[in-house]
C-alpha cells in the first residue's frame, strides 16, 4: 500500500473544500481528493445563487430573521450572526476570482427567493454553482501549493486506532481511499483533515443531489467517533421536474421567486393559499413542498404545475435560459405551459457538530458544508444560505488550522490496508439490491410526511440490512458501489434514529404522531 504525507488533507473538491483549500495554501501544501471528476459535487449543481445582504434597503437583522424562521427557531443565533455577517465579505472574494454575477447599471443584480423578505440573492444567471465551481477549480489549479486528485473513494478516516502504536484517542491523521482508477488503496496521511464531503441526498429514491451524494462524510465521521445532530432534518425541495427520463432535474426557487405559481393540474386551482395565505409560493420550502405532496396525495396526481406563463417571455429567457433550454429538448416551453413538478429530498440540513472555528469533536479534524451541523440551517435550510455556509465555514477550518499549526503533532507510522484477507466478489447483484431497497424505504416510510410506525418499520429494515452489508463488506475488496452502500446504509441508520427521537413536528420533521410543535427548540444529537 502506498502511503503519502500532506500538510493538510481536504476530502471534497466543491465550494466547502476549495474554499478551505486556498485559504490553507497561502501557507500550507494541501491535497484535495474528489471522487469523482474534480467538478462533480453539488457545487456545480446549485442554481439559485448566494444570499447576501447588499442592497440598501436590507439589513443584516432582516437576513438573521429570515432564516431564523426558516429554521422553525433550531438555528444556532451565534453561527446565524457570524455567518450573515461575513456574507458580503464571501461575494467580493467570489467576485475577486471572477465569478460573473448577473449585474445591472454595474450593480449585482439581486433577486429573491422563498423565506427571503428582500431581494439579496446574488447569481450567475439560473447557473451559480456552475459558475462558482469553474472559478473555485481554476483559482486552485493555478496555485502551486494545492494538488487536486480526482477518482479517489474515501472509505475511512485514519485515527489513532489505524496507528502501528494503538491509540485509542480519536486524534485523525488523514484517511484511506480507492482510486478508482487503479482499484488500490492508499493512505493520506496529515497532521490536519478538512471534510468536505457534501450530503446524504442519495438515500432517498427521489433527490436532486449528484449521484455522489451519500453521506461520506457523516458516515466517516460518526465510524470515527464524532457526534452527528439534526439528521431528521432532510429537505425536500418544492420543485424537481416530472419526467419519467430525467430524474433529478431542479427548477429553482427563484422561478417562484420572479412569479412562478403552484397549480392543481385537474382543478386548475392556485392552492398555496390553504397553507399559507400570507407569503403564498414563497414560503419557505418546508411549507410549499408538503403542500405539493399533500395536493399529489390527496388527489392522486403524478404532479402539481408551477406556472410562470404569464410573465413576458422575454423576462423568462433572460432570467432562467438554463431551464428554458433544458425543458425545450424535453417538448416542455416554460414561456407558454407550465411545468409538471414534484417534491424531492435536496439538501442536507444535519451533519457533523461544528464550532464556528469548524472543529469537530475529534482532534485533527475539521468540517465545512453540507455533510456538517453548524447550526445555521435549523429545521429548515433557507434558500441560498447553502453555498454561502461553505464560503464562510471552508475559510473558518482554514484560518483554525494555520492559527494552530504549530500545536498539531506530526503524524504517527500508520498501519497499512490489508486486504489479503478478501476475494474479488461475483455477486455485485447484492450491491445494487441493498441500494435499492435503501432508497426506497427511506422514500416511502421516512419522507416528508412521518409516522412512528413507518419509522419503526424503517428501523427494522436497516437493522437487517446491516448485517448483510458488513457481511458483504468483509468479505469481499472494496469499491467505490460497495462503500457508497455502506455510507448510505449508515446514514439512513443516523436519519431514522434522529426522527424516532424527536416528538415533535418542526420544519422539515413532520409526523403525524407529534403534530404540535414543543415551546422550546432542542437539537437532536447521537453520540457513537
Amino acid at each position: 500500500m502506498d502511503t503519502h504525507e500532506h500538510d493538510v488533507l481536504i476530502i471534497g473538491s466543491g465550494a466547502a473544500g476549495l474554499s478551505a483549500a486556498l485559504e490553507l495554501a497561502t501557507q500550507r501544501s494541501v491535497l484535495v481528493l474528489a471522487k469523482g471528476a474534480l467538478n462533480s459535487g453539488s457545487t456545480a449543481w446549485a442554481q439559485g445563487g448566494i444570499a447576501a445582504v447588499l442592497d440598501a434597503g436590507d439589513t443584516f437583522e432582516n437576513h438573521i430573521r429570515d432564516t431564523m424562521v426558516a429554521g422553525a427557531g433550531l438555528n444556532d443565533r451565534d453561527t446565524v450572526e457570524f455567518v450573515i455577517e461575513n456574507a458580503p465579505q464571501a461575494i467580493d472574494r467570489l467576485c475577486e476570482l471572477g465569478v460573473p454575477f448577473n449585474r445591472e447599471d454595474n450593480d449585482l443584480h439581486l433577486t429573491r427567493e422563498g423565506g427571503h423578505s428582500h431581494r439579496r440573492i446574488v447569481h450567475v444567471d439560473d447557473a451559480t454553482g456552475w459558475a462558482v465551481q469553474a472559478a473555485l477549480l481554476k483559482a486552485a489549479e493555478e496555485n502551486p501549493n494545492i494538488t487536486l486528485l480526482p477518482d479517489q473513494t474515501c472509505i475511512d478516516l485514519i485515527t489513532g486506532r489505524n496507528a502501528e502504536k494503538y491509540s485509542g484517542d480519536g486524534r485523525v491523521w488523514g484517511a484511506y481511499a480507492l482510486d478508482t482508477k487503479s482499484g488500490k488503496v492508499a493512505a493520506h496521511v496529515a497532521r490536519a483533515t478538512v471534510l468536505a464531503a457534501g450530503g446524504a441526498g442519495r438515500v432517498y429514491q427521489f433527490s436532486t443531489a449528484p449521484r455522489g451524494a451519500t453521506g461520506d462524510g457523516i458516515a466517516m465521521a460518526w465510524r470515527a467517533g464524532a457526534r452527528v445532530s439534526n439528521m431528521e432534518m432532510m429537505q425536500f425541495h418544492p420543485t424537481c421536474l416530472y419526467n419519467l427520463e430525467v430524474k433529478n432535474f431542479l427548477i429553482t426557487e427563484a422561478v417562484r421567486g420572479e412569479g412562478g405559481r403552484l397549480f392543481n393540474p385537474v382543478t386548475g386551482e392556485r392552492y398555496m393559499e390553504q397553507y399559507d395565505a400570507e407569503r403564498m409560493e414563497l414560503a419557505p420550502r418546508d411549507i410549499v413542498a408538503r403542500a405539493n405532496d399533500d395536493q399529489i396525495k390527496r388527489h392522486g396526481l403524478d404532479y402539481v404545475h408551477l406556472d410562470i406563463s404569464h410573465q413576458p417571455p422575454e423576462f423568462v429567457k433572460e432570467h432562467f435560459p438554463t431551464i428554458h433550454e433544458k425543458l425545450l429538448g424535453l417538448g416542455i416551453d416554460m414561456t407558454k405551459e407550465p411545468i409538471p413538478v414534484v417534491p424531492a429530498q435536496h439538501y442536507t440540513c444535519g451533519g457533523v457538530i461544528i464550532g464556528l472555528d469548524a472543529r469537530t469533536d475529534l482532534p485533527g479534524l475539521w468540517a465545512a458544508g453540507e455533510c456538517t451541523e453548524s447550526g445555521l440551517h435549523g429545521a429548515n435550510r433557507l434558500a441560498s444560505n447553502s453555498l454561502l455556509e461553505c464560503f464562510v465555514f471552508g475559510e473558518a477550518a482554514g484560518r483554525d488550522i494555520l492559527e494552530c499549526w504549530d500545536k498539531l503533532d506530526d503524524p504517527p507510522a500508520i498501519r497499512e490496508w490489508d486486504d489479503t484477507r478478501v476475494t474479488d466478489s461475483d455477486e455485485e447483484v447484492v450491491i445494487k439490491q441493498n441500494w435499492t431497497e435503501i432508497r426506497r424505504f427511506m422514500w416511502n416510510y421516512v419522507g416528508i410526511v412521518r409516522t412512528t410506525k413507518r419509522l419503526e418499520r424503517a428501523r427494522h429494515r436497516i437493522a437487517m440490512l446491516g448485517r448483510e452489508i458488513e457481511d458483504y463488506y468483509g468479505s469481499f475488496r472494496v469499491t467505490t458501489d460497495l462503500i457508497e452502500l455502506r455510507n448510505l446504509h449508515q446514514s439512513a441508520y443516523l436519519i431514522v434514529e434522529s426522527a424516532l427521537k424527536r416528538h415533535e413536528s418542526r420544519g422539515l420533521h413532520f409526523t403525524l404522531n407529534y403534530p404540535e410543535t414543543d415551546e422550546v427548540a432542542r437539537d437532536t444529537v447521537l453520540v457513537p
